[in-house]
């Protein structure tokens, strides 16, 4: 992915995947550069790493059905 920032690192070995573009879309009620929603991002801290993997991979779906024409959310 060329152009694409670096993921945060948080503590942990899953790195955060805030890329610091923090604005919540009001229509989808997701975050414009994470795609996260705001439970996500308020949870990330705490969670452990099999939540963060699930988060992760809630984000790549929402990535693909927005490449595919929605808006992302599940």
């Amino acid at each position: 992915m060329s152009g694409a920032r670096r993921p945060v690192t948080a503590s942990g070995s899953v790195p955060s995947p805030c890329v610091s573009v923090c604005v919540i879309d009001q229509r989808t009620g997701l975050c414009a550069g994470c795609l996260r929603t705001l439970d996500e991002i308020a949870s990330w801290s705490v969670c452990d790493d099999d939540g963060k993997r699930a988060v992760l991979a809630a984000i790549a779906e929402r990535r693909g059905r927005s490449a595919a024409g929605g808006d992302g959310r599940g």
